[in-house]
C-alpha cells in the first residue's frame, strides 16, 4: 500500500521503523502498479519477516547532541508459522535551539505459509514528538549557528494494520491481495511572525497602548503568533492482483492485472494565538477571551480507484517487450469554513467566516511501454516511455488562491480548482557487470516534461499558495560505477539534472530585487527550478582491515541551486526593488554547493557482538540544503525589530548539522 498521507501526499519517515525494513528499492519511471504520483519513480519498501530474518538483535548507541537510541528485533518460525517483532526508542536534545526529538516505534508481523500460500498480518505503531527548526536568516546563523527563527513542534501518533496474502492457483497463476487500515493523529504548534502586525487597514486607527477591545486590535498589535492545529487522517483500502506467467506462442510472458481502492477521511482544526515574543522567539501568550479563535474547521475525503495491466513478452533471450496501462479516478471533497484573519481586510471581511467547500474529480489513463535487450547475462540495454499523473491534494486545493495566501501547511482560505499534473518521461540506459561483481556499472539518460505542474508560491516566510504554473522539464543523466577488489568495496555515482520552468507565469516574491511595486516577479521558460542542484555525486568506500575490523566512509557532493523567492534567477544582492525594499548583501537568492565527508567503523568483538562508531560531517563544514529568499524581522543577535520598515530581505536557509560522533554496541543471537 502507499504510505503517502492523504492530506498532503507527504511521507512521514518518522512513522516507518528502520529496524523493520528489509529492502528499499528505487524504481525509476512510472510503474503502473504504484498508481498516483509516481511522476519520476517510486520507493518500494519491503518489511522483514520471521521466515527471512530469524534470530534476535539488540543495538544501543549515543553521543553528540544528547542522542540516545535503543532498538531490538527478534524473529523466527515454527513449521508453517513465522513471526517478527521490533521496537525502537530515539531521544535527542538537538544541536539547534528548541530542536529536541523523541520517537517510539514498534512493528510486528505474523505469517503462515506453505508451497502455495503465504498470509501475513502486520501492525505498525509510532509515537513521535518532533521539534523542527525551519529556515533561519543567514545574518542570525553567522552570529550563532544554532539560532532558530521561530519554533515549530509536531506530534504524530500512528496505528496501522495491513493484511496481505498470496495464493498460487496453478503453477503459473498467482493471486495476491491486501487490505489495510491506517489511523494517524497529528498535533502541531507553529510559531510565526504575525503577518498582520502593524498592517495598514481601512478601519479606524488602532492604539496599541489602549485596552484591546476586539480581535483586530489583538492581531494588529502583537508581533508573535502561534498556529496550533489538530489533524486526524483515517485511511482504509484494499488491492488485488493476478499474475499469469504462462507462455504465449512458445514465448515467455508475464501478465499482471490489478485493481486497488482507497478511502481516506480527514478532519482538521486550527487556532491562532497572539502575543509578544520571548528571547527564544517562543510566544508570550496574550490571555484574552477574544483570542485563541478557531480559524479553520475542515473535513474532507479522498477516494482513489485504480485499475492496471502490465505485460512483459520475451520473444527470445535477447529481447523483452513491456506494455502497461493504468486508469486512475480520484475524487476529493472538502467541507468547512475559514475565518479571515488579515487585518488589512478590516471593514471588508475581517473576522468573518467563508465556506470552504469543494468537490473535485480527477481521472486519467496513463500508458507505458518499453523494451530491454540482453545480449549476455552481464549486459542489458533498455528504453522506455511512460506517463503518470498526480492529483492536487487537499492542502493544495484548499490553498490555491493568490489573493488569500495560507500559512502552510496549516491554513485554508479558498478552494479553486487546480488541474492534475501529468508527467511524460523518456528514459534510455545500459547496465552491466563483470564476473564476481568485481565491476558493476550503469548509465541512463532521461527527459521528463510535466504539464500543469503545481508549485508552492511563497508570499512571505510563513505563507503562500499553490498554483498550476504550466510546464516544467527535468532532464539529465545518471552514472554509477562500483565493484570490489580484495578487501575493498566501492561505489561512485553521479547525477546531472537540468530542471527548468517551461512557461511564463507571475509569482509574488517581494524580497526579490526584480519585484515590481506589487511584489511580483515574472518567471520565463528556461529559468531553473529552485532547490534542485544540477550536479550531485557520492563516493562510498568500505574496507575490511582484518577479520575483526571494518572501516568505511562516504563523500557527498552537491552543486549550488536557487532559493525559493528567486524563481526568475534574476535577484541581485544589495539591490532595491520597485516597491523600495532593500535587498541585503546576504540576499543572494543562491544556495552554495557543498562537499561532506562521513566515516564509520565496526569492530567485531565476537561473532555475536560488535562495537561501532560513526562520525558525520568530519570536516565540520557549514552548509545548507534548502531555504527561501525572504524577509527577516530579527537582528543578527536574535532581538526583534519592532518596526517592520527595518526588516531586511535576505537568504533564510536550513543549516546542516555540524560534526557529530556516535558510538554503540550491537549484539545478535542466531
Amino acid at each position: 500500500m502507499r504510505v503517502n498521507e492523504s492530506f498532503g501526499d507527504t511521507v512521514n519517515w518518522d512513522l516507518i521503523p528502520e529496524s523493520a525494513i528489509s529492502t528499499v528499492t528505487l524504481m525509476s519511471g512510472s510503474n503502473p502498479v504504484f498508481g498516483l504520483n509516481t511522476l519520476g519513480g517510486a520507493l518500494s519498501v519491503q518489511t522483514k519477516s520471521g521466515h527471512d530474518n530469524p534470530g534476535t538483535e539488540l543495538e544501543a548507541y549515543g553521543g553528540s547532541f544528547g542522542r540516545r537510541s535503543f532498538e531490538g528485533e527478534t524473529g523466527g518460525e515454527a513449521g508453517p508459522f513465522d513471526y517478527f517483532l521490533t521496537g525502537s526508542y530515539f531521544d535527542e536534545t538537538g544541536w539547534r535551539d528548541m530542536s529536541a526529538t523523541r520517537v517510539y516505534q514498534g512493528f510486528g508481523k505474523v505469517g503462515w505459509q506453505n508451497d502455495k500460500t503465504d498470509v501475513d498480518l502486520s501492525y505498525t505503531y509510532a509515537d513521535t514528538n518532533l521539534y523542527g527548526d525551519g529556515a533561519t536568516p543567514l545574518s542570525m546563523l553567522a552570529y550563532r549557528r544554532a539560532a532558530t527563527y521561530t519554533p515549530d513542534f509536531t506530534q504524530n501518533f500512528l496505528n496501522f494494520v495491513n493484511l496481505t496474502g498470496t495464493q498460487f492457483l496453478t503453477d503459473q497463476l498467482l493471486l495476491s491481495a491486501n487490505a489495510y487500515y491506517r489511523h494517524l493523529a497529528t498535533g502541531s504548534l507553529n510559531g510565526n511572525i504575525n503577518d498582520s502586525y502593524l498592517e495598514d487597514n481601512a478601519g479606524p486607527p488602532i492604539d496599541c497602548a489602549a485596552p484591546l477591545s476586539n480581535r483586530a486590535d489583538i492581531a494588529f498589535c502583537f508581533p508573535g503568533q502561534n498556529a496550533t492545529s489538530s489533524l486526524l487522517q483515517r485511511t482504509a483500502g484494499f488491492g488485488v492482483q493476478l499474475t499469469d506467467s504462462q507462455d504465449i506462442f512458445g514465448w515467455k510472458n508475464q501478465a499482471v492485472l490489478g485493481a486497488d481502492y482507497e478511502d481516506s477521511k480527514d478532519s482538521y482544526l486550527q487556532r491562532f494565538q497572539y502575543g509578544d515574543l520571548a528571547p527564544d522567539h517562543s510566544l508570550i501568550y496574550y490571555v484574552s477571551p477574544l483570542d485563541n479563535e478557531t480559524v479553520i474547521s475542515l473535513s474532507g475525503s479522498n477516494k482513489i480507484f485504480g485499475l492496471y495491466l502490465t505485460d512483459t513478452l520475451s520473444p527470445s533471450k535477447l529481447l523483452h517487450l513491456t506494455a502497461s496501462v493504468r486508469y486512475n479516478s480520484n475524487t476529493e471533497t472538502l467541507s468547512g469554513d475559514s475565518i479571515d484573519t488579515d487585518v488589512g481586510d478590516v471593514g471588508s471581511g475581517f473576522d468573518t467566516a467563508s465556506p470552504l467547500a469543494g468537490d473535485h474529480t480527477f481521472s486519467r489513463i496513463n500508458p507505458a511501454f518499453g523494451f530491454t535487450v540482453t545480449p549476455t547475462d552481464a549486459l542489458t540495454f533498455y528504453a522506455d516511455y511512460n506517463e503518470a499523473s498526480r492529483a492536487p491534494t487537499v492542502i493544495e486545493l484548499g490553498c490555491s488562491n493568490p489573493a488569500a495566501p495560507c500559512g502552510l501547511p496549516n491554513d485554508f482560505a479558498s478552494d479553486p480548482n487546480l488541474q492534475q499534473v501529468v508527467a511524460r518521461t523518456v528514459e534510455v540506459g545500459v547496465r552491466g557487470n563483470r564476473p564476481d561483481q568485481r565491476l558493476v556499472w550503469s548509465a541512463d539518460v532521461f527527459h521528463t516534461v510535466n504539464s500543469n505542474d503545481i508549485q508552492f508560491v511563497a508570499t512571505s516566510t510563513n505563507s503562500g499558495y499553490f498554483d498550476n504554473v504550466g510546464g516544467t522539464r527535468r532532464q539529465g543523466l545518471d552514472l554509477a560505477l562500483g565493484g570490489k577488489e580484495g578487501a575493498l568495496k566501492w561505489r561512485l555515482t553521479y547525477s546531472y539534472v537540468d530542471a527548468t520552468f517551461q512557461s511564463n507565469f507571475i509569482v509574488n516574491a517581494a524580497s526579490n530585487s526584480t519585484a515590481d511595486a506589487d511584489g511580483n516577479i515574472l518567471v520565463r521558460p528556461g529559468d531553473r527550478i529552485p532547490l534542485i542542484p544540477q550536479h550531485t555525486g557520492r563516493l562510498v568506500l568500505d574496507y575490511e582491515v582484518n577479520k575483526r575490523l571494518d572501516l568505511g566512509g562516504n563523500l557527498v557532493v552537491a552543486s549550488g541551486s536557487y532559493l525559493h523567492g528567486d524563481e526568475n534567477n534574476a535577484n541581485q544582492a544589495g539591490g532595491t526593488n520597485a516597491a523600495g525594499a532593500v535587498i541585503s548583501p546576504l540576499g543572494t537568492g543562491w544556495l552554495p554547493g557543498y562537499a561532506v565527508v562521513n566515516l564509520q567503523g565496526t569492530y567485531h568483538v565476537t561473532k555475536n557482538a560488535e562495537v561501532f562508531a560513526r562520525v558525520a560531517n568530519v570536516l565540520n563544514r557549514e552548509y545548507a540544503t534548502a531555504g527561501f529568499l525572504t524577509s527577516n524581522s530579527f537582528n543578527a543577535n536574535g532581538t526583534f525589530r519592532p518596526n517592520p520598515n527595518d526588516w531586511t530581505n535576505e537568504n533564510a536557509v536550513s543549516p546542516a548539522a555540524p560534526r557529530a560522533i556516535w558510538a554503540g554496541v550491537r549484539i545478535n543471537f542466531n
